[in-house]
């Protein structure tokens, strides 16, 4: 089988991922909430060199095609759609900029014959952000600004019978309702033992849980998680300790190391800093294992 995972940490055999193009490149910063106009010439040249850190990471790339559709953010792959074992679950963004993104992400599955076993309906909304495996039969869902109580319900009955339980906890308002704070902006997963954590805005019951589940929180730093916009700790498990993140933030790059990860920096001043979104929010895991 070439899709499905339950792991955020397992192998990364196959994502899906998607260019920037002229709607990311001429983005009005206000309208899309990015800190500045973005340099479309080195954003496009570090994005490629983010693409070959996948392909040599080992994972087969499937590229959603570009269009001058207006989708700025449409090179965020992770958020619109999420993927389970059994097949895709279609989320329904709470930015809506982003709704027409959905589709794109319907069309790759029919193309690659991967299975659609549910979708989020309004009122009901639901980003991938807000979506973490914890082992094969949890789900971790963050409920704020983008990921609603609705929505985390409609998953619920999706997932249910899956054998799935979803643990909500609430995010806090940190910068407010225009910014992009996810679940995933406060703690990425780097084994199934360890986590990177941004503990200040840490949901206690979570940070709980992982405590009684045996789960190490290596806690990032504040200065380089505020120079960052939290983007210090987004960083994609490319397998159990094996992480890509961005460069420049030396503090927690020695944290990881020190735990016994094998860290690969790449440089995202123009790809990723201005535009809320890092490694994990570039691309879609189809398959680990």
């Amino acid at each position: 089988m070439s899709f499905g995972t339950d792991s955020m940490v397992a192998p990364l055999r196959r994502v899906a991922m998607r260019r920037p193009g002229p709607a990311t490149f001429q983005a009005d910063p206000e309208l899309w909430h990015y800190t500045r106009r973005l340099d479309a010439t080195r954003l496009a040249h570090q994005y490629d060199l983010f693409a070959r850190h996948i392909e040599h990471a080992g994972a087969e790339i499937e590229w959603i095609p570009a269009a001058d559709d207006g989708l700025a953010d449409s090179i965020f792959v992770f958020d619109p759609s999420f993927m389970t074992p059994h097949g895709a679950i279609v989320l329904r963004p709470s930015k809506s900029l982003r709704l027409p993104e959905t589709a794109l992400h319907e069309r790759l599955y029919e193309r690659l014959n991967i299975p659609v076993i549910g979708t989020i309906e309004a009122p009901g909304t639901a980003e991938g952000g807000d979506l973490v495996w914890l082992d094969e039969t949890t789900l971790l869902a963050g409920r704020g600004f983008r990921t609603n109580q609705t929505g985390i319900d409609q998953l619920g009955d999706i997932l249910r019978p899956l054998g799935v339980e979803i643990h909500v906890f609430d995010l806090p308002v940190w910068r407010g309702s225009a910014a992009c704070l996810h679940l995933l902006s406060l703690m990425s997963p780097l084994d199934r033992d360890l986590a990177l954590v941004y503990k200040p805005l840490m949901p206690v019951a979570l940070y709980q849980m992982f405590l009684e589940r045996g789960i190490e929180c290596l806690e990032a730093g504040e200065k380089e998680f505020m120079a960052s916009g939290g983007l210090s700790v987004n960083v994609l498990a490319l397998g159990p300790r094996k992480c890509l993140t961005l460069a420049g933030f030396p503090r927690t790059l020695r944290t990881m190391k020190q735990a016994g990860c094998e860290v690969t920096c790449f440089m995202a001043d123009a790809l990723c800093l201005p535009c809320e979104g890092g490694p994990t929010c570039l691309t879609l895991p189809l398959w680990r294992g």
